[in-house]
This record gives structure tokens, C-alpha cells and sequence, in this order.
């Protein structure tokens, strides 16, 4: 199998088959095709689902007696496992689109939060008498954001949040992330 990046980051994975000659036969595609949807359910990082992959099944044999689809599927989670960590993965974190509404006299106090927060300030602009400021954040930054956005402001400002994207993790985050989840098993 080959495993590349897919640009579409929206999707866990696509399957492809690139077969000449019938080293594979086509009745055990399918069988591929769900070990590559169950091996993408938890990726060995860090155990998250893997997104943005494309697995493409280009040779491979089979014995008339021994082969089924069990095994078809338990060889690919093998061959995704090796193959996955030799294309150098990366751990991606959410990314929100937040907008946060407050008083003129406290944009400063939020601009400033939000890039404590690894934030991005996008814009900001008036809307009845308040500033309405656009900004991205990762996600498990703005965890507690509505408890300390009501403390910044005493309780005058507002904000929604949606996904928005997945983008790469610091190496710092990413680190911790792998260590946390490592501890987790070890205390399974």
C-alpha cells in the first residue's frame, strides 16, 4: 500500500486500487478498503482519528485456500502502521473561528487574551456601540473562555465559537498531547 496526503483535510481518508494483473483479486478490495477504515479510527500517534489520508492498494497476493477477508484486513492495519509512521505524520489540532463582542473599553483586554490563547486576531469593527473583534484560536485554548471573557468584561461581553479547520500542533502541544495520551494507555 502507499499512503499520501490528501488535500482535503474535511475527509479521514480515500481509498484508491491501482491493480494489474490480479495480485489482489477485486472481491478483496472491500476487505482493504475496511482495514483502512478501521485503522483510521484511532491513528498511532497519539490515538485521534486520522484525517486528510489517501491509501492507494497497488500490489499484494493471495493464496486460493489461506486468504479471506480477515486476513486481508489485519494485513493492511499492519501495512498502514508501518507505512503511516514512515511518511512522518503530524498531530493537528481544531481550530475555531471565534467572534467576541464587548464594550470599546475592553478590546484591548480580549486582543490581548486571544493571543495568550496562541490566537490570531483577524479584525475587528463597531456594532452598536461595541467592538465585534474575529479572531481564530485553537480550540483547547478557549476551554474555560466563557467564565474568564465574563471576568475580563464583568460579565458586558459575549462570544460564539465554531470549528472551523484543522491545522498543525505546535511541537511543544503536540508533545504533551502524545505523553498525556501515553499515560492514559499505560493506566488502561
Amino acid at each position: 500500500m502507499r499512503f499520501e496526503p490528501l488535500e482535503d483535510m474535511s475527509k479521514s481518508y480515500e481509498f484508491h486500487e491501482e491493480i494489474f494483473g490480479g495480485s489482489v483479486p477485486r472481491n478483496f478490495w472491500p476487505a482493504v478498503e475496511k482495514g483502512v477504515a478501521e485503522s483510521v479510527k484511532a491513528g498511532p500517534i497519539a490515538g485521534y482519528p486520522v484525517v486528510g489520508l489517501k491509501a492507494t492498494l497497488f500490489f499484494g497476493s493471495y493464496h486460493d485456500v489461506d486468504s479471506d477477508e480477515l486476513s486481508f484486513r489485519l494485513a493492511t492495519s499492519i501495512a498502514f502502521k508501518e507505512g503511516f509512521m514512515k511518511a512522518k505524520p503530524i498531530l493537528l489540532e481544531p481550530i475555531a473561528s471565534v467572534e467576541v463582542t464587548v464594550p470599546d473599553t475592553y478590546t484591548g483586554d480580549i486582543m490581548g487574551d486571544m493571543n495568550k490563547r496562541r490566537g490570531r486576531v483577524l479584525g475587528m469593527g463597531a456594532k452598536g456601540g461595541k467592538q465585534v473583534i474575529s479572531a481564530e484560536a485553537p480550540m483547547s485554548e478557549m476551554m474555560k473562555y466563557s467564565l474568564d471573557l465574563r471576568s475580563m468584561t464583568q460579565g458586558r461581553g459575549e462570544f460564539t465559537m465554531k470549528f472551523d479547520r484543522y491545522e498543525e500542533a505546535p511541537n511543544d502541544v503536540a508533545q504533551k498531547v502524545i505523553e498525556a495520551r501515553k499515560k492514559e494507555k499505560e493506566q488502561a
